[in-house]
């Protein structure tokens, strides 16, 4: 790879003149190529920085991000509070901010990143929306034969709880990732990482199914072929809002009162696996974590597994 040469050298080596310290339109630009093309982010992980940096940029008002110290920098999480972010989000937006001030320190533009010392919010996590089992069963069989392309509704829906996969990930499944066979799917998840996810018996029924009835005819509504499995009705591939759509409309049909989205069925997946006695290690394998404190946060939703542990073998229970 290159030397980076950061812009004060260009200056010290009678090049041209490096960019204003500010927070230009320009520069965050330059910072999201420097997401894709240095650090390998993953496209949706760099639209989200995208907007996050929009909200910077609209926090500061025209100020320089160099001349802003850690005190007021603060400042910029209640503002955040204040536009009803959630935890999460908060999160993300502060790791935005830490990363951008290290790329502006990688190029010469900021001599400290006052934003490392903001601490990012997990004291104000959430914990994460989980179905119960009953749930889970009266939302898989809320879809009827009377619906059009209820093979693929099904298979899309046994999927995204029998694997615990992300909307986009379920999204972007190919038909080659397939070995139902050998009862596992490959999956492409963040920074264009693989994993193998086991994947159950009734999921490979639905797919099977969906496969053999379905999914020929809406591939030749489409003037070219896709390789993705699921597809919408005019054959192209399935996307996360249409994905979104299906899961509301079958959740509601369920008569869950709770607000469910594609991620509820991933929160399920770990919980009731952690609830029945899987290792955490493996959940975290799973789901594609790179960190095993992402993953922990399901130990604190489901107590009932340590409740019946502690009973049987505590000699004071």
């Amino acid at each position: 790879m290159a030397k980076r040469i950061t812009k004060l050298q260009q200056l010290q080596n009678g090049g041209s003149a490096p960019k204003k310290v500010d927070a230009s339109d320009s520069i965050c630009a330059d910072f999201l190529t420097y997401l894709k093309r240095e650090c390998h982010l993953a496209k949706n992980t760099i639209a989200a920085y995208s907007r996050d940096m929009k909200q910077f940029v609209a926090w500061l008002g025209g100020r320089k991000p160099a001349e802003v110290n850690v005190t007021e920098l603060s400042d910029f999480v209640g503002f955040l509070h204040d536009r009803d972010l959630a935890p999460a989000s908060i999160s993300r937006n502060i790791v935005a901010v830490r990363m951008f001030y290290k790329y502006l320190q990688l190029e010469g533009l900021a001599t400290e990143n006052p934003a490392e010392l903001i601490a990012t919010q997990k004291a104000w996590q959430r914990m994460p929306g989980v179905m119960s089992p009953s749930e889970v069963d009266a939302f898989l069989f809320a879809v009827k034969k009377s619906d059009s392309f209820w093979e693929r509704d099904r298979a899309l829906l046994e999927v995204l709880y029998a694997t615990g996969c992300r909307a986009s990930e379920v999204c972007s499944l190919r038909v080659r990732d397939l070995s139902l066979g050998e009862k596992h799917l490959r999956c492409h998840g963040k920074g264009d990482k693989q994993r193998m996810v086991p994947i159950g018996g009734r999921a490979i029924a639905a797919i099977e199914l969906y496969l053999s009835q379905s999914r020929g005819m809406l591939a030749a509504r489409a003037p070219a072929l896709c390789d993705e499995l699921f597809l919408s009705r005019g054959g192209r591939p399935l996307d996360r809002i249409q994905l979104w759509r299906l899961v509301k409309r079958y959740s509601q049909r369920a008569g869950i009162l709770s607000e469910i989205s594609p991620h509820s069925l991933r929160h399920s997946f770990a919980t009731h696996l952690l609830a029945g006695g899987a290792d955490l290690r493996q959940v975290q394998e799973m789901l594609g974590h790179a960190s095993i404190q992402t993953t922990q946060i399901y130990t604190h939703v489901e107590h009932s597994r340590l409740q019946r542990v502690h009973r049987e073998f505590h000699p004071r229970a």
